[in-house]
């Protein structure tokens, strides 16, 4: 294998995944603005249905970055076999996990939500927007284990054009089932579960396919039903599972911390859905360079390469704060042009606004902490990036706590959150890699 992390190598596997991400995003903009124009309580519940499957997909997420982990090293050390076998053994765990999410959704949601949202009128929308979304988790997974191959063989083309044809979908079904237009009835909020999860189900089949016709089937041994391999599972999961978990917590908390602020009234978790939509968009370019910092760090490990690791991270470092620079300065010079995209209610423009400048902190924060962050999973050790993650989302979820029940916090003030989360994990995450012992770590 040729030795090359250069700023154009880099680029070449991360762009895709962030012309992919500005697809995904598409989703969640259009979803926002639109719900935007049905009322408060539709934006609210969205924020609140679309964090807690979020919440899920996540554990199908950490599964998947282990895969992609272990792919990228058997693709540093050249061997196409064993990336074949890797992927097969994946399918075989996101089936049932897939199966025991959609099963809590299915029993658990009322029972989960209640005790927790204090509005019956959130409660019930979120409710209704659930009904419809549960049913994409089936295809999300699987879109999942395509995501982790391409991405750990570093052809993240597909991914793109994959994700153009899931937010298409999306935006077009949206229009239709929202506000029943050609004929459709208006369902309102569930119109945007329907139209997000019936894009997930042709992504998928779009990915199928191209997998299918072209070479990769055959060169990787892809689709072959060859049994458990118990040895391959148990390090996929000794690999995956704190990953898993981390993502589960972290989306847990941020799905924690809507929960909080849906105490602050109807209002303020609108505000707070756009301001997570917009923030999303500015974190486009992150996604993008933190998969290629894990992905190409285990690739150079498996070459054996470690010494130039801190030399890969700090380029990826310098094309994701410059990435996120650019999206800030936009935001900063036309605030209430970019709000006014969610909603015509100049009052949420108002309110949303300053919340929008502290979020612009916490995403250059981030976009520096997350390819620190993803630098240590792409190390195989995944167990102290767990350790990282929990210490990093206590501190966090504390000042949110405190902020609101002891300090009577305002939104914006509750917000600052995301910098102390991205300050704190700038800190371990690099103190790890500076000081710790993962140069031999084996996956």
């Amino acid at each position: 294998m040729q030795f090359n992390i250069s700023y154009k190598r880099i680029w070449l596997v991360a762009y895709p995944i962030i012309l992919g991400s500005v697809a995904q995003n598409i989703i969640n903009v259009t979803d926002t603005a639109y719900l935007g124009r049905v009322g408060q309580v539709e934006l609210g519940a969205a924020a609140l249905g679309g964090m807690f499957y979020i919440v899920f997909i996540m554990l199908g997420l950490g599964f998947g970055t282990g895969t992609q982990i272990i792919i990228a090293r058997r693709f540093g050390e050249g061997n196409h076999e064993a990336i074949g076998k890797s992927f097969n053994q994946a399918v075989y765990i996101m089936v049932p996990l897939a199966i025991i999410s959609f099963l809590t959704f299915y029993f658990l949601t009322p029972f989960i939500l209640r005790p927790l949202v204090a509005s019956d009128n959130i409660y019930k929308a979120t409710l209704a927007f659930l009904h419809y979304r549960m049913y994409g988790i089936f295809f999300a997974f699987g879109h999942i284990v395509f995501r982790s191959f391409y991405i750990g063989i570093a052809t993240t083309r597909i991914i793109t054009w994959s994700t153009l044809v899931l937010a298409s979908v999306n935006v077009i079904l949206n229009y239709i089932l929202i506000f029943g237009k050609f004929g459709f009835p208006a369902m309102g909020i569930e119109g945007a579960a329907l139209a997000s999860t019936i894009a997930e189900i042709i992504a998928l089949i779009y990915l199928i396919i191209y997998t299918w016709s072209k070479h990769y089937k055959k060169k990787y041994n892809l689709f072959e039903i060859s049994g458990i391999d118990i040895q391959l599972l148990i390090r996929n999961l000794k690999l995956s599972g704190p990953i898993m978990l981390q993502n589960f917590l972290s989306l847990s908390v941020w799905f924690a911390f809507f929960l909080f602020i849906e105490k602050l009234g109807e209002q303020a978790l609108a505000v707070s859905n756009i301001i997570r939509s917009i923030y999303i968009v500015l974190m486009i370019p992150v996604w993008g360079f933190a998969a290629a910092a894990n992905s190409l760090v285990s690739y150079i490990i498996g070459l054996q390469k470690t010494d130039k690791v801190f030399t890969l991270i700090k380029r990826i470092i310098v094309l994701s704060f410059g990435g996120v620079f650019g999206f800030v300065l936009l935001s900063l010079a036309f605030p209430s042009f970019i709000i006014s995209v969610y909603t015509n209610d100049q009052f949420l423009i108002d309110a949303a606004i300053p919340v929008l400048h502290i979020v612009n902190l916490g995403a250059l924060a981030l976009s520096i902490g997350f390819v620190f962050f993803n630098g240590v999973i792409g190390t195989g050790k995944t167990l102290i990036s767990f350790s990282i993650e929990v210490t990093v989302l206590t501190i966090y979820l504390l000042y949110v706590y405190f902020s609101i029940h002891y300090f009577n916090a305002e939104v914006k003030e509750v917000w600052i959150a995301e910098l102390v989360y991205g300050v704190f994990l700038i800190a371990f995450s690099w103190l790890y890699l500076k000081k710790g012992n993962w140069q031999r770590n084996s996956v």
